[in-house]
């Protein structure tokens, strides 16, 4: 019987939970040299696209039974089953769609947000925007909370034994942590840290796993240098004296082609004019009244508030609650501030259109996001939705005839707000 080949290359992340399970129930199998195989060149020829039309490793041929598999999670959960005695996919159908749970998450909520991180960093996804840089961390950060808050009273992630879901996320964790998960983040999801380093340093998978690398501070985008081409510069000769009657536009066209150096790989896009520009001109200063904010008391006798309530024109501008829809998802109050602060962030675009106070009101695993903003505009949709994740919030309008909105803005402002018994714990502004 010929032995199964895993198509793989020993630094592959994916390849590492299929290597596992194949170890632990003692299955042989081989592994392409590195003169039978090179990555980028091997799986691009004729010959292996016509085992596997996607060019794609791992990948599992096994001419025994004449199968061929490609993508790792298909790969590793139909090699945890070729031992009738493994428990790596669960003793009950339930484990075993627990695991395929577990699996799931950390492919599309984790890996797929490291693989972002580092396209967006390195020039793989043309044009690097801070604001996609911050929400792919965070949302890989939600994931990663999740997984820890799993992983808090238990050693595994189903069950009392090692299963695919521990190999599989192991092996996605230690390739987020050299890329996207700095330290600081790290500190804030021990359990998972501990959890990958547990399955990496077991005494059967120490060889496949190999060392962690940990990144301090996360891959970071580097600007290019700007570099004239003096070469070609020098190289071209000094354009002689042109008659009168020359025409200009072939003179642009000789500017054109000197310009071509600079050009960008792909040119940006017209910058589109706000409609919030033409609405009607309004007397409500937002910048004088940030400055009031930022210089008074909020409360009393010639206090901030006092200064909106004597400026504030209902015509030019709105005030809207703002809500987190997801409160569930809330555990630490101060991992909940720096949410806002990830918000508050991507919506820099609009500045100028908008000011915001909102908190974190109530305790750890209890607590939720509330505040006010005050826009341009009588709808908060086109001052909110530049930022990707807008629409996590709830936003709705407040009329300050209405005592209890008017009591519930005050409050937000004050940053002495309460909600359902929970009070405001920390906050932060927009201005």
């Amino acid at each position: 019987m010929s032995t199964p080949t895993l198509w793989t290359i020993a630094r592959q992340p994916l390849g590492r939970p299929i290597r596992a399970a194949l170890t632990l129930q003692s299955i042989p199998f081989r592994m392409p040299s590195s003169e039978e195989y090179t990555h980028f060149e091997s799986n691009l020829k004729p010959e292996f696209r016509g085992k596997f039309p996607h060019a794609k490793i791992p990948a599992w041929e096994d001419p025994s039974k004449d199968l061929l598999l490609f993508e790792g999670a298909a790969i590793a959960k139909y090699v945890s089953k070729l031992s009738a005695n493994s428990t790596l996919l669960g003793s009950t159908p339930e484990q075993e769609a627990q695991i395929d749970q577990w699996i799931h998450l950390t492919e599309m909520e984790i890996d797929t947000y490291t693989n972002l991180v580092r396209a967006v960093c390195t020039g793989g996804i043309a044009g690097y925007s801070k604001p996609a840089h911050t929400f792919f961390l965070e949302r890989q950060l939600r994931a990663l909370k999740t997984l820890n808050t799993h992983l808090a009273s238990r050693t595994y992630f189903v069950g009392e034994r090692l299963t695919l879901a521990d190999l599989f996320v192991a092996a996605l964790i230690q390739k987020a942590v050299g890329i996207s998960i700095s330290k600081e983040v790290r500190a804030q999801v021990p359990h998972v840290v501990r959890h990958l380093e547990t399955i990496v340093n077991h005494p059967q998978l120490k060889e496949i796993y190999g060392e962690i690398d940990y990144t301090d501070k996360g891959l970071q985008f580097v600007p290019p240098k700007k570099e004239k081409d003096e070469k070609k510069k020098e190289a071209k000769p000094k354009a002689e004296a042109k008659p009168k009657e020359e025409k200009k536009p072939k003179k642009k066209e000789v500017e054109v082609e000197e310009d071509d150096g600079d050009e960008p790989l792909v040119p940006e896009e017209p910058k589109k004019k706000n409609p919030l520009d033409d609405l009607p001109k309004s007397t409500f200063n937002l910048e004088d009244w940030k400055r009031a904010y930022s210089n008074m008391e909020t409360r009393g006798d010639g206090g901030a508030l006092e200064w909106f309530y004597k400026n504030y024109d209902p015509a030019g501008f709105s005030i809207h609650r703002v809500a987190f829809k997801y409160p569930a998802e809330l555990t630490q109050t101060f991992m909940s501030s720096n949410q806002i602060t990830g918000f508050f962030n991507r919506l820099e675009a609009s500045r100028k259109y908008l000011f915001a106070s909102v908190g974190v009101l109530g305790q750890t695993n209890d607590s939720v996001i509330e505040g006010a903003m005050v826009c341009r505009g009588d709808k908060i949709e086109p001052v909110v939705e530049v930022a990707p994740d807008w629409e996590s919030y709830a936003f709705s309008p407040l009329d300050l005839s209405k005592p209890e909105d008017k009591e519930f803005f005050e409050g937000a402002m004050a940053w002495d707000l309460e909600v359902a018994g929970k009070k405001w714990v920390d906050g932060k502004n927009f201005k």
